[in-house]
């Protein structure tokens, strides 16, 4: 399809090339999108014409809009975006702040305007916030200020950030100041094509090096045509509530895109930890909950002091969902959770069973519109049964930003997605585990080497190796094997140091929750180090007693 008249063409010009790109099909009749097309019209303003302009739209502790009203904010944002801010349709926006309205409008806004979201997590430090500044060549950012000293600290960094523009603190320059401008209630959206790009997503990355996935308008409306209409099978009268970030998109699916898209209201709490998020299913009576394994085993153990009669959809993805919590819950609430694997790249959940198909411990069978096969090394799919890896193609892929990794994900047009699985003879997939050093701890994917990166910097590290050690609460918990420097003492108080330098350079749920030193690291006779040996290690009983002999 020709591209929009775009002033700036620095999307398109980055997309993989097209004998790297995966095979996208669609196949439902639903997916059939028009070649012209803004998805923030779809997501709201047809919700106006369907005469739910009055209905709840976003809902929070703060204040709840209705339909009518989020649309008035997003026109007043995207506003700001095109007449004061000087954007562009096809520049990027880099966006900071909590699951909140102000959030969701300003998402919307960019698009609506023609723009890209970046959506980054309110956890991230300066340095990971300049990444993706330089990587998307981002020169404006939209940020809540209270996030104001890492935003400015990522500025700092990466002078490409010509302007950021601060919501929340009330001053004559705000966003919310400019955005009350007479006449900025309606803003006509930009024209666009199903294909342009709306947003780019960027993943933790295997090597710390994150990966920017660009995702179309169409693909925002795709995920919820299949998984969203086939699999969840929510209606306009559901309460969605959760606890991932906007910026994942798992969040960004479960907790904005699949309620709009049908008219419902989102819940959107800034905080959701297990006790806020029960406290919160009860006080707005929310009826479908995204969140992940770790906190359905959280709330099994305090459920009795809250009122969960509201729920009638759970929804789980982020990390394996163990067997016995699924029994446990189904037990206690009578509810099947709805498993799933999604992944950045692909957008959202592709793999994933409705509550009537389900089978406990099994992930699922591919999502309508979706297909999914378990391949050998060499590519060719294997018999049931037997172990693999996963493949996947439907109506969205993996499209990464000006990145050579394109080829360590996408062959032969499919999507392999880095995770071993069996399908067993009746079509169902079941998850063995990552084919890569990701450590996912509590439904957050956090890559080892980053961290071994900060702890490498700090005077007492002489070496370290970081993996994913089992544990039962989290699925995994961060685990990093130290040698120190000569007049360092491996205690209890140089952890802690160790544990909040960390937390200081990086996003704090990245650090170490446990830190053992050691004499020697395993390494290759070139030098690398053999992480799967700590892995190994971690997961014995003894911990690390070979490693500290």
């Amino acid at each position: 399809m020709a591209p929009s008249a775009q002033f700036d063409p620095f999307a398109r010009e980055n997309l993989p090339p097209p004998e790297l790109m995966p095979e996208f099909r669609f196949t439902l009749p639903e997916l059939q999108y028009p070649e012209r097309l803004n998805c923030a019209v779809e997501f709201i303003d047809r919700n106006i014409e369907r005469g739910h302009g009055d209905r709840p739209c976003i809902v929070s502790p703060s204040e709840t809009l209705t339909y009518a009203q989020f649309a008035e904010r997003v026109n007043r944002i995207a506003n700001v975006l095109a007449r004061d801010l000087g954007m562009k349709p096809g520049n990027r926006v880099l966006l900071r702040g909590f699951n909140g309205p102000m959030m969701a409008a300003a998402f919307f806004a960019v698009m609506k305007a023609g723009g890209i979201a970046i959506n980054t997590m309110p956890l991230l430090r300066g340095r990971e916030i300049a990444y993706p500044l330089k990587k998307a060549k981002v020169a404006l950012a939209l940020c809540d200020s209270r996030l104001a000293d890492e935003m400015k600290k990522a500025k700092a960094l990466e002078p490409g950030l010509e302007r950021i523009v601060w919501w929340g603190d009330g001053g004559a320059d705000s966003l919310e100041t400019i955005m009350a401008k007479p006449g900025y209630e309606r803003f006509a959206p930009c024209d666009m094509a199903a294909d342009d790009a709306c947003l780019i997503a960027f993943t933790s990355g295997t090597t710390g090096e994150p990966k920017g996935t660009m995702h179309y308008h169409r693909d925002l409306l795709a995920i919820c045509d299949s998984y969203g209409k086939h699999v969840l099978r929510a209606s306009k009268d559901d309460r969605f509530i959760g606890s991932p970030p906007l910026a994942f998109t798992f969040g960004l699916g479960g907790l904005l895109l699949f309620p709009l898209r049908i008219g419902a209201a989102a819940v959107l709490l800034e905080q959701a930890p297990p006790d806020a998020l029960m406290a919160a299913i009860a006080e707005f009576r929310a009826t479908a909950v995204f969140t992940a394994p770790t906190a359905y085993r959280a709330i099994l153990g305090k459920r009795a002091a809250h009122d969960l009669s509201s729920l009638r959809i759970c929804v789980s993805a982020g990390e394996a969902l163990p067997k016995a919590t699924w029994e446990e819950w189904h037990a206690a609430t009578g509810i099947k959770i709805l498993d799933g694997i999604g992944s950045t790249e692909m957008l959202h959940i592709f793999i994933g069973s409705p509550e009537d198909e389900i089978v406990p411990g099994a992930t699922g069978r591919p999502v309508p519109g979706y297909e999914a096969k378990i391949i050998d090394e060499a590519g060719r799919e294997v018999l049931r049964g037997t172990l693999g890896r996963l493949a996947v193609r439907g109506p969205t892929g993996c499209r990464y930003l000006a990145d050579k990794r394109q080829t360590n994900y996408v062959e032969n047009g499919w999507n392999v997605t880095g995770d071993t699985y069996i399908q067993d003879a009746d079509g169902y997939f079941w998850y063995q585990a990552r084919s890569d050093d990701m450590i996912v701890s509590a439904g957050y994917n956090i890559a080892g080497p980053e961290v071994e990166q900060v702890l490498l910097a700090h005077p007492a590290v002489a070496e370290c190796g970081v993996i994913g050690a089992p544990n039962a609460d989290r699925g995994q918990i961060v685990k990093a094997y130290v040698v120190l420097r000569a007049g360092f003492t491996g205690d209890a108080a140089l952890t802690r140091v160790l544990q909040d330098y960390v937390k200081a350079e990086i996003a704090p749920y990245k650090y170490p929750r446990a830190i053992e030193y050691v004499t020697t690291l395993p390494r290759t006779e070139t030098g690398k180090l053999q992480r799967f040996r700590l892995r190994e290690t971690a997961a014995q009983p003894a911990g690390n007693a070979k490693l500290a002999s």
